[in-house]
């Protein structure tokens, strides 16, 4: 080594050890205990994180997945719609495509036919320009979006909670609990039918402080499977209008629970069209397939005239709802969702009665709609047949329907009448 570079170099091994040991007696001083345990605890495990990792574990060969809410084919794999390869594929071949920053609204295009899509395209409330939508993280980003805004800028009494569905999606538990709400229920699944407390429901909104935030869910509820009737979310506006509350509607499955974009839009449509302030939490995760790209969208809803997110996701989404030959064939695509679900919970229903003899008696599977069915399954239950025959499902009963094909709907109905016979 010459001189000159030792010259350089010692000084700077000086500085280097000096550097460390002001790191060392910083972290003595305050990094060791600024954020233990006893400060930071674990968070606990995820329920279906936890249930999905059992599943990878097992090792029988015909184990089930009915825990995971995302669409899986006849051969229990996940499906890139073809509408989206299209557009996935006309992107990589855009000369002008960059990965620049969008604006802090997001990117405008998907924003705007986001809007158009769950408000409908001649909505009075986007021509007279009620609405603001902002480009968020998927559905969850959207919820927790809205829950911020409330908690900073909704009046109301301090105690004056946010009501949500019994049960609701978990995540709705921990987003509003995070942004200081308090949190109370509204009756919603009847254990006796297996459909709607439609009265208890009613009955509990009414008496509940004026001008509270109600959450409701556009369509295919999770996890019942269960909404109400048009003239049910009629009865439901007039109550909420009555008791001056504000309607937060949750969509994360448009298109994707009945086929028909505009029928399971109806809800939010028909509560706009009455007048009412809100705002939407929207996700294109399932109706597009896009569940790790976290495509969604946040809307407020004014009564008066009022005048950074990820890119790619937004990108597809923006060029199918804008392409009018693309939009026709993700309609396509997402009644080949929607039909294969509905056909396994029609095979699911017929299986079960055949095997019990009781005609009707699993009705509640055909009722329901959407992603998800409530089986009525007790925890026990569930647990066993997890134990005897390999099928996840969540502690409370509920099943994904995607999760269900022709290979092993048969199998499933077996070992679900086996277990309601047994325990």
């Amino acid at each position: 080594m010459s001189d000159q570079a030792r010259n350089v170099l010692t000084p700077l091994n000086r500085l280097a050890k000096i550097q460390q040991q002001l790191m060392s007696d910083k972290m003595g001083d305050i990094g060791v205990t600024a954020f233990a345990k006893e400060h930071v605890p674990q968070a606990p495990e995820d329920p279906l994180f936890g249930l999905m990792a059992a599943y990878r574990k097992d090792d029988f060969s015909k184990k089930v997945d009915l825990g995971i809410g995302a669409y899986r084919d006849d051969n229990a794999k996940p499906w890139v719609l073809p509408v989206v390869k299209q557009a996935d594929e006309i992107l990589r071949k855009d000369p002008t495509l960059n990965h620049e920053y969008l604006p802090i609204a997001g990117l405008a295009d998907f924003t705007n036919a986001a809007q158009k899509l769950i408000l409908g395209s001649g909505s009075p409330a986007a021509k007279e320009k009620r609405v603001v939508s902002l480009q968020t993280i998927s559905g969850t980003g959207a919820v927790h979006l809205g829950a911020l805004f409330l908690s900073r800028f909704y009046r109301r009494p301090s105690d004056q909670p946010i009501y949500f569905s019994s049960p609701t999606w978990a995540n709705h538990n921990q987003i509003f609990t995070n942004v200081h709400l308090p949190i109370k229920t509204y009756p919603y699944f009847s254990t006796e039918t297996k459909g709607l407390d439609f009265e208890g429901m009613k009955s509990t909104i009414s008496q509940a402080l004026e001008g509270s935030i109600i959450l409701l869910h556009a369509c295919a509820h999770n996890p019942t499977g269960v909404d109400p009737t048009r003239d049910q979310w009629k009865e439901i506006a007039r109550i909420i209008r009555s008791k001056k509350h504000f309607p937060f509607f949750d969509c994360a499955y448009q298109g994707f629970a009945s086929g028909d974009l505009a029928n399971d839009a109806w809800a939010v449509q028909y509560f706009v069209s009455e007048g009412f302030e809100l705002c939407i939490a929207q996700s294109f995760a399932k109706n597009f397939g896009l569940y790790g790209e976290r495509a969604g969208a946040f809307h407020f809803v004014t009564t008066e005239r009022n005048q950074q997110p990820p890119a790619y996701g937004a990108r597809i989404a923006s060029l199918i709802l804008n392409d009018p030959a693309l939009f026709e064939e993700w309609e396509a695509n997402l009644k080949t969702m929607a039909g294969r679900i509905i056909d396994m919970r029609k095979a699911l229903r017929s299986k079960l009665e055949e095997l019990n003899g009781k005609p009707e008696s699993w009705k509640h599977i055909t009722d329901q709609i959407g992603m998800f069915s409530f089986t009525g399954l007790t925890e026990k239950q569930v647990l066993k047949i997890r134990e005897d025959a390999h099928v996840y499902m969540t502690k409370n009963g509920r099943i994904s329907m995607a999760g269900l094909n022709t290979g092993n709907v048969n199998y499933v109905a077996e070992a679900i009448d086996k277990v309601v016979k047994e325990v």
